[in-house]
């Protein structure tokens, strides 16, 4: 059974950065596609940006600019640093583990994936 784990949230000042991990097990992690997704009250859940096994990125439009994804495959874990926080960002955060090749077809559409965490808050005060 796959399962998702994310950390690092917490509350932080605008301007500053963070770093989210998620750490996956009972699959092959080398083999899967990682995402993150947000989701912020009131507000539909977005993709933040996918990295596939040989760490090909894919982001989200707004999340091209302060936003990186990165992964170590020799501890099962992605990681989402999060730079330049802004209070829109206040949001909470879900990693997702999907089969091979979500991040170029359909990386956007959470139901896709195999499992989806439980999200991590994030929140940024002005």
């Amino acid at each position: 059974q796959v399962q998702v784990a994310e950390s690092g949230g917490g509350l932080v000042q605008a301007g500053g950065s963070l770093r989210l991990s998620c750490t996956a097990s009972g699959l092959t992690f080398d083999d899967l596609a990682m995402a993150w997704f947000r989701q912020a009250p009131g507000k539909e859940r977005e993709g933040v940006g996918c990295i596939n096994r040989d760490s090909g990125q894919y982001y989200g439009g707004f999340a091209q600019v302060r936003f990186t994804i990165s992964r170590d495959n020799a501890k099962n874990t992605v990681y989402l640093q999060i730079n330049s926080l802004q209070p829109e960002d206040t949001a909470t955060y879900y990693c997702a583990a999907g089969r091979v090749g979500m991040c170029s077809t359909a990386w956007r559409r959470a139901d896709r994936y195999t499992v989806l965490g439980h999200g991590t808050q994030v929140t940024v005060s002005s």
